[in-house]
Parts: C-alpha cells; sequence; structure tokens
C-alpha cells in the first residue's frame, strides 16, 4: 500500500509482466502512478499531488532490461506543475526475492 504524505492513494500501473514478486508484477521506476484523493491544498492555489518520480532504483536487479524499485527507493509525490508534494509512505513490502 501506498500513499501520498495527505492521505491520496498511490496506484502504480506496471510496465512489465513478465518478473513477479508474490504474484504482482516487479515495480520499475519508469512505471506510471496516479495519486487520487490528496487533499494538499494550502496557500491560494490547491496543489495536489498527481503523481510520483522514484529515484534510487536497483542498479544490478533488473527486470524486462529495466532497474526495479528496491524498498530502499523514494518516492518524490509530485503536483500537476510538477512541484515536489513530500515523499510517497509505504507500508508493506517484499523484503526478500530468489531467483535463477
Amino acid at each position: 500500500m501506498m500513499m501520498c504524505p495527505h492521505g491520496g492513494q498511490v496506484t502504480v500501473i506496471p510496465s512489465q509482466t513478465k518478473v513477479k514478486l508474490s504474484g504482482s508484477p516487479a515495480l520499475l521506476a519508469r512505471d506510471a502512478t496516479i495519486v487520487a484523493g490528496c487533499a494538499f491544498a494550502p496557500g491560494p492555489k490547491p496543489q495536489p499531488c498527481v503523481s510520483v518520480q522514484w529515484v534510487g532504483e536497483a542498479v544490478r536487479v533488473k527486470a524486462d532490461g529495466q532497474p526495479v524499485l528496491l524498498q530502499s527507493s523514494s518516492g518524490l509525490c509530485k503536483s500537476a506543475e510538477g512541484i515536489v508534494q513530500g515523499t510517497v509512505i509505504i507500508t508493506g513490502a517484499q523484503t526478500r526475492v530468489s531467483g535463477e
């Protein structure tokens, strides 16, 4: 489960489906994200979170030729104008993976 710091629900749309973790596709930094329900509206112009930019993806682990997101990766929640509004709050993550 992922949320923006203002309570909006973060949904990731996986761009690959071959590599799975506990039955779900491994997430990549390039995957599209949608933030719904962000209530961030300080000041005269509301700037709710609408997307996420990921940083700190894997260096050596890849899926579909692209780096996967790790537990240590950070998501920067951004407004429609690209202004960073805070970091994604992640509750629960796959902590161990093995492969062939």
